[in-house]
């Protein structure tokens, strides 16, 4: 192995620790002060590097935040999959339900910086459809799995099969995280959770239709 094909995993692996440093102290700034009050030079000095440590990983606030949003939705669609995939193809929905708010990423800071992210993209249409991606991936984890699940299950017509299901539940999470970023009280919004997904996915006694 020659010096420089020694050196290039180094450098890979430095960037990447770059790089996540940089997430964690935008998320903590983001947090703290409201994703549109935050400036590339505060990001950088949270995470103790200069801007060209910045411009080297992300152009733009809004692919940094881009990258955070990825990492979450990514471990909520897991969560999500993990749970709902316990049960084989019969899908147990009370069961499911049960595991799914148990796990579910409930973080207030995380809620603040989504929701700050979600008024500054409503105003640029470039911005809204990158986001409406990446909330699509979520979707489609649950929908995946609800999909798989049919002739096994039955979900509520009035749902329009997987793909209705899917967007009722994430409707639910967005309803129930916005109560929690008021009150601040997760085992609240995990009981609401769990009411409002068994009402949606069954009849509304915990049988699936």
């Amino acid at each position: 192995m020659t010096a420089k094909d020694d050196t290039a995993p180094r450098v890979t692996r430095r960037r990447a620790r770059t790089r996540a440093n940089l997430l964690d102290a935008a998320f903590a700034v983001f947090a703290a002060k409201g994703f549109g009050r935050v400036s590339i030079e505060e990001v950088c000095e949270a995470a103790g590097y200069s801007r060209g440590a910045f411009y080297s990983n992300f152009a733009t606030l809004d692919e940094l935040f881009f990258a955070l949003y990825r990492e979450r939705a990514d471990l909520i669609a897991g969560q999500v999959a993990d749970a709902l995939a316990q049960d084989g193809p019969d899908l147990d929905v009370p069961a499911s339900v049960d595991r799914v708010t148990e796990v579910l990423l409930l973080d207030v800071d995380w809620l603040l910086v989504k929701t700050d992210f979600l008024v500054h993209a409503a105003r640029d249409p470039d911005v809204a459809r990158t986001l409406l991606d990446h909330r699509a991936r979520l979707r489609g984890a649950v929908a995946d799995r609800l999909g798989r699940a049919r002739g096994h299950t039955e979900l509520p017509a009035v749902l329009g099969g997987a793909e209705g299901a899917a967007r009722a539940v994430v409707a639910a999470y967005d309803g129930v995280t916005t109560q929690l970023l008021l009150d601040r009280d997760v085992d609240a919004a995990r009981g609401w959770l769990k009411q409002l997904l068994t009402a949606l996915l069954t009849d509304g006694s915990g049988t699936p239709q």
